[in-house]
């Protein structure tokens, strides 16, 4: 749209009330939406908007700086949606006055425009702390889309950044920037991050992620001035002398109501523009929503209580007057990839008690305040899958004294050990507990909405608007959807993508019973919207074909993604890191000595320990990659393929060889599963790891599949993960022998990369199928088992070659040729004597 445009709506019928909107923002678009739903014939509606733009999800704004979504994808109401409902769009000519005696508002263009009825949607302002050079140019605010473009602008010229405020959107404006290659300092002036949803625990775990991200965080920050260089930002004193460099600073540090036009115009406002609990002012013709509003003293800057006013407003102006009461509101975030919640009061005192769980190894706290027997107030971090059980508790202001000892560990252990199947879990939640925080939508009204035809979270999202804003609650959508539907919800829930209405499940039956054996043919076949796929599609189908057809199906390099075309993951300087493999985190002297040469003849930058007991080699150029794979081949080295979906670490302590707790060869049962599973080809990632003894010194317990050793035999663990969303393993079995452990892990790796969908790892494939179908799958028939390992060592005959070997050879591979055979392993009889279940 240009900066000043009109949408016409046809079909604007004679004898309707006037309804004019000041605001085409979230509220004041939502506002209409419940209107329209309401009264659907009442009104004409014209809608004045300061941004030369339609409606969009400021909520998304974060995801638009981080570059993960466009402006079109966060996209509310189109321009469609003003034609078809005949609303008249006055975009990026906003409202300078309102004149009541004359019922109309004049525009900053000189449009006049007469009104029945007046809704006020301005929203709120940024605030602006007053210090010397906040007026300089590369001071920015944090509030719009052309906020973001101005940050986005920066970026591209500017090496560092002061983000003040370090509430939710100052963080997710580091964030942002962050990922945009900025160097990012917050300064907050409170002494813990986002005190208002956080307690001071939980702020201390989110400021050490975030430096351990490469954020500089300040707490206690009082800015004094912004210091200028030639008429521009060179950098923020604080009020202790401390000077921080930079050529951006945004200023997130909070909003007021925006109640200016109202005042002027003689319409009661206080902090905000007051009104009843039907929204209306001091004015009987003009109403007010949103941000920019009072109601019974309090202001709100959260959508949830919003929308309970823009249908307040509606019910009012359809006769079915449902008063405003107020709101009871929760959080649900994520912060930088960090799941945050909170929800009520948590700030403790007299006759409260505190129950507390934390798990810095996995990085969870959790906190939930009683009082009287009922929770007052819940901060969960790192783990927020229980958050609407707490905020239902709350609401409903339930008794808790039975679940009291259990409470802390959420639904599943209060309700006496439910599964954690999460069908199971929503199952268990009441008709009226929320599931939308942002839109306040009801597991019955999400049920509802499933039960009249919406059999995919893109239904849901247009007809009742759960998962619609920040995205939180999807997952939530996704298992009432499966609860609701079955099987039936696979296909239509999970699209492939945009090119195609089919779902994974049904695309990989469709290659194996079809038997289609190339991208084309299967596109051809299944009917794809567009005639060479896209970017998320493409590399799913190659990696579907090479699982079913190994040996047949040939590697089509063009659909991998960059990294796993080049062989090495690329860095932010331009450079690439190199990650040779180390069987079972065991070297030797020829290696260090290969990668020691590597370094100094390439001018490596870097050579760094990583997590998975491997050395990665840092600062390589792109050129000098073939060379560097030549000389690491010469050594006996292969590629780790740190860079791929695929089998990465196997990471081991030492074991009964070394160790005096140690209960058996860990280490050499980790060579032993590297050796058999590298080079295979992945959904997603895979890691693995054994530990000698339960004091589990390799952390199998967060990887994809682990092995614990005690002194009867081995324990088998599958479906955790370290990294953003820390899962714990599920223990599926104990195994007595080396071999029986080596079979069983062939076949949980051949059933994850056979059902799970590309880029979905083991932690949410678990969750999504339930540990008791995988538990089933493989131990249910006992010919199940042997089946799926043949089928594993059968895929593998033909992905065990170095992708550096023949990358480096070239014509002379014969010099390469030994590469091919090293760490092959022993081949195993596959059988399995027996596996205990774990209960």
């Amino acid at each position: 749209m240009n900066a000043q445009s009109t949408i016409n709506a046809s079909g604007r019928m004679a004898g309707k009330e006037r309804l004019v909107v000041i605001g085409n923002g979230m509220a004041g678009c939502r506002a209409v939406e419940e209107i329209l739903a309401a009264c659907p014939d009442r009104f004409a509606i014209t809608i004045f908007g300061a941004e030369p733009r339609v409606n969009y999800n400021r909520i998304m704004l974060s995801s638009v700086l981080a570059g993960e979504r466009s402006f079109d994808e966060i996209v509310v109401n189109s321009e469609d949606w003003y034609t078809d409902n005949a609303i008249k769009l006055i975009a990026g000519d906003p409202v300078v006055h309102i004149d009541r005696e004359a019922q109309q508002v004049v525009s900053r263009g000189g449009v006049i425009e007469s009104f029945d009825k007046l809704l006020i949607a301005t929203g709120s302002d940024p605030f602006v702390i007053p210090v010397p050079g906040k007026d300089l140019g590369g001071v920015v605010t944090f509030r719009d889309l052309d906020d973001v473009e101005a940050m986005l602008a920066a970026a591209n010229t500017s090496k560092q950044a002061v983000v003040i405020g370090g509430g939710l959107l100052g963080l997710e404006a580091a964030h942002g920037l962050s990922l945009r290659g900025m160097e990012v300092t917050v300064l907050h002036l409170m002494p813990t991050l986002m005190e208002r949803q956080l307690d001071e625990a939980a702020g201390f775990l989110l400021k050490s992620e975030l430096e351990g991200r490469g954020m500089t965080i300040l707490t206690g920050a009082d800015t004094g001035e912004i210091v200028e260089a030639d008429g521009k930002v060179a950098g923020v004193k604080l009020k202790d002398g401390t000077e921080i460099e930079a050529d951006l600073v945004v200023m997130a540090v909070g909003i007021r109501p925006n109640g200016t036009l109202a005042k002027a115009s003689g319409i009661n406002v206080e902090r905000g523009i007051v009104v009843d609990d039907h929204m209306v002012t001091s004015d009987p013709n003009i109403l007010a929503v949103g941000e920019c509003v009072q109601h019974r003293g309090a202001c709100y800057g959260l959508v949830a209580p919003l929308w309970d006013m823009c249908r307040s407003l509606a019910a009012r102006l359809a006769e079915q007057p449902k008063g405003y009461k107020g709101s009871v509101t929760s959080t649900k975030l994520k912060v930088s990839g960090v799941d945050l919640f909170s929800a009520g009061d948590f700030s403790g005192g007299e006759d409260c008690e505190d129950i507390v769980m934390r798990d810095a190894s996995r990085g969870i706290y959790k906190r939930v305040v009683v009082k009287d027997n009922k929770v007052i107030g819940a901060v969960l971090y790192g783990d927020t899958q229980d958050g609407n059980w707490y905020f239902d508790l709350l609401k409903k202001e339930e008794d808790v004294s039975e679940i009291r000892e259990a409470l802390i560990f959420g639904q599943a252990f209060a309700s006496g050990g439910v599964s954690l199947d999460p069908k199971a879990a929503v199952a268990a939640l009441s008709d009226d507990a929320e599931i939308c925080g942002c839109n306040g939508v009801s597991k019955a009204q999400v049920v509802g909405c499933i039960n009249n035809g919406a059999n995919s979270v893109d239904a849901v999202r247009s007809t009742c608007k759960a998962s619609a804003s920040c995205g939180s609650c999807t997952s939530l959508v996704e298992s009432l959807l499966a609860l609701t539907l079955g099987d039936e919800v696979e296909e239509s829930a999970n699209t492939m993508c945009g090119c195609t209405s089919f779902g994974h499940d049904h695309v990989r039956e469709a290659i194996v019973e079809r038997e289609f054996k190339s991208i084309p043919e299967v596109m051809q076949e299944l009917h794809w919207s567009t005639p060479d796929g896209c970017s998320k599609c493409r590399p799913a189908l190659n990696y579907y074909l090479l699982c079913a057809w190994p040996g047949e199906y040939i590697d089509d390099q063009k659909s991998r993604f960059v990294n796993e075309r080049l062989h090495a993951n690329i860095q932010k300087d331009g450079t690439y890191s190199v990650v040779p493999r180390m069987w079972g985190g065991v070297t030797n002297p020829r290696e260090l000595r290969a990668i020691a040469d590597v370094t100094e003849k390439y001018n490596a930058r870097m050579v760094k320990v990583t997590g998975g007991q491997r050395l990665d080699i840092f600062g390589i150029k792109k050129e000098d990659l073939p060379a560097v794979w030549a000389d690491l081949n010469a050594a006996g080295m292969v590629s780790g393929h740190a860079y791929g979906k695929s089998l990465r670490t196997v990471k081991t302590c030492v074991g009964s060889e070394w160790c005096r707790f140690g209960t058996q060869d860990s280490t050499g049962l980790g060579i032993k599963l590297e050796q058999m599973s590298w080079g295979s080809w992945m959904p997603h990632k895979f890691k693995m790891a054994v530990s000698g003894c339960p004091r589990n010194c390799a952390e199998a317990t967060i990887k994809d599949f682990g092995v614990i050793c005690v002194d009867s035999g081995y324990e088998i663990h599958i479906g955790g993960n370290g990294g953003i969303k820390v899962r714990v393993t599920d223990l599926i079995g104990r195994v007595e022998t080396e071999e029986e452990a080596l079979e069983l892990s062939a076949a949980f790796i051949q059933l994850y990369r056979e059902d799970a969908w590309y880029l979905e790892r083991t932690a949410p494939w678990v969750e999504r199928k339930g540990l008791e179908w995988v538990k089933s799958q493989l131990f249910d028939d006992p010919a199940t088992v042997p089946a799926l390992a043949e089928r594993f060592r059968h895929s593998q005959s033909f992905s065990q070659d170095d992708p550096w070997a023949q990358r480096a050879a070239g014509e002379r591979s014969d010099l390469h040729s030994h590469v091919g055979s090293i760490g092959a392993g022993p081949p195993t009889d596959g059988a399995i004597k027996q596996v205990e279940p774990a209960e």
